[in-house]
Formats: structure tokens, sequence, C-alpha cells
């Protein structure tokens, strides 16, 4: 698995992004700013437009370039923090030409650090670290061929963003409606859910 299966990660990221826009700004307008939608499909549109031709390599680097676009296409919250995931998760991997399946769970181990590292969060917290974070810990303990990784990265993150109903948000504007945004899907992590599937379907597509 090289670049050019990194590239279709992006790309397909960018057309999960642009089909679910809306159910972004609507998630997001409940108790947000209303612009998740928005600032997503911006990142990763630039994203892919800056990286597609690129003569890159190294993969670790071109997942370091792309969190760099998005950060300057999407200077927002989440955008800052998605970016940061991005280029921690690359600079796990520097040096690689080829990724293996446990390669791909260090990225997202280094990409779910970085989420915690920038944004002060933890676990618990209704963010997007709740889809991040234990799609890591699923991908760690199911390396040994692309096809289980996959499955169990997908299955960890929705189940992540499902648990996010039951918590109380402690970030963010939502952080203001305290117990009223129990019982609401967090945005956020909706759209790390789209990450964690856009980054790893076409992984399990090569196979």
């Amino acid at each position: 698995m090289d670049v050019v299966t990194a590239k279709k990660a992006i790309a397909c990221i960018r057309k999960l992004m642009e089909e679910n826009r809306e159910f972004l700004v609507e998630l997001d307008s409940m108790m947000g700013d209303g612009d998740l939608g928005l600032t997503m499909t911006k990142a990763f549109n630039t994203a892919e437009d800056k990286m597609k031709n690129t003569e890159e390599s190294d993969i670790g680097r071109f997942f370091v370039r792309t969190g760099m676009e998005i950060a300057k296409a999407a200077p927002s919250t989440m955008g800052t923090l998605v970016a940061t995931g991005f280029m921690r998760g690359g600079m796990a991997l520097k040096g690689k030409l080829e990724l293996s399946p446990a390669d791909m769970a260090l990225f997202f181990r280094a990409f779910a650090d970085g989420l915690m590292d920038r944004g002060k969060s933890k676990p618990g917290e209704k963010t997007v670290v709740d889809v991040i974070d234990p799609a890591a810990t699923a991908m760690e303990g199911s390396a040994d061929d692309w096809n289980t990784l996959v499955d169990a990265g997908i299955a960890a993150a929705r189940s992540g963003l499902e648990n996010t109903k039951a918590m109380m948000a402690q970030h963010g504007r939502v952080a203001y409606y305290q117990e009223k945004s129990i019982g609401q899907q967090d945005p956020g992590g909706t759209a790390g859910v789209l990450i964690v599937e856009g980054m790893l379907k076409p992984f399990k597509s090569e196979k």
C-alpha cells in the first residue's frame, strides 16, 4: 500500500464530506456554529486538490503535507484538530514507502494522541476523540491483515459515535448547553467517522 492508495484515501474522505455536508451542517446547527459541513468540505477539497499530483513517495511526509494543507484551508477549531491529527500521524510514518496494517494502526494512534494534546481533551468528553481513539485501539488489536483492520476500525468508530449520545459536552460552544447536549450525536465525532471510513476503505479494496 503506497502513496497512490493514500491519495485515494484523501479523495474518499473528500467525497464522504461532500455527500454529508448538509447533514454535518444540520448537526452542528443544533448547538454549534453550523459551519462544520462547510469547514470539512473545504478542508478536504483543498487537501485533495493540492496533493493529488504530488510526486512525494514518502507516505509519512504525504500525510504531514496533507495536514498542512488542511490547516491553511480550514483554520477553525475542528480544522486545526484534524490538521494536527494528520500531521502527527504522518510524523509517525516518516520514511515509509509502503504501509502495513500495523502502520495504519500507528497512524491513527498518533492521530488520536495529537487530537488529545491539541484539544486538551480526553475520551468521554463528547468530542472527535471519542471516535478516533477507540478506532485506533481496535486497529491496534486487529492488524493481522487489511480487511480485519478496516472492519474493526470502522466498527469501533461508529460505536464510539453512538456512545457520544450519552455524554455531556465539555468543550466548545456546545459545552454551554451542558445537560441539554446529552442525547445529541456529536458533530465532530460524526466528521471523525467519515475520516476513519474514508481513510480505511481504499486500503481494503486494494487487497
